[in-house]
This record gives C-alpha cells, structure tokens and sequence, in this order.
C-alpha cells in the first residue's frame, strides 16, 4: 500500500510543524542561495515565527533560524 504524501508550500506550514522539503522551485538568485544555505530536499525545517501579514517567515533549518520573504517561502515544497 502507498502512503499519501502530504505536500505543501513552506507558508502553509502552521507555526511549530516540523516537515521535510521536497523541491525548492525556481531559478533565481536568492533559490540558489537557499540551496547553498541548506535548503535542500530532503532537509527537516519547523517553522518558527510568521509576521503578522505573513511576511517575512522565519524558519528553523539545520540547527539555525532563517528569515525570508513570504513569496520565497512559497517557493520550498514541504511534506509533513
């Protein structure tokens, strides 16, 4: 039997859910630097702390806090 896979974006993540990203999308600059900090498939992330409007997002990732705007957020595929 195959499990589902619970796939979201990284801001519908409720505050102190614990998940593993799955892809991180696009190809821009600040994508890359996510990859080169860490965030890459396959990594735990919790997420910490949402600003009231929801940005910026502030996440937990290989042992550090990470902030980061709301549509970069919406870029990291997670799976609970």
């Amino acid at each position: 039997m195959i499990a589902a896979i619970n796939n979201m974006v990284l801001t519908e993540l409720p505050v102190g859910q614990d998940a593993r990203v799955v892809a991180v999308n696009g190809e821009s600059s600040v994508m890359r630097r996510l990859l080169e900090m860490g965030v890459i498939p396959g990594v735990a992330v919790q997420v910490v702390k949402m600003a009231p409007f929801g940005d910026p997002i502030e996440i937990r990732v290989r042992g550090y806090s990470l902030a980061m705007r709301r549509n970069e957020a919406n870029a990291i595929e997670v799976s609970v």
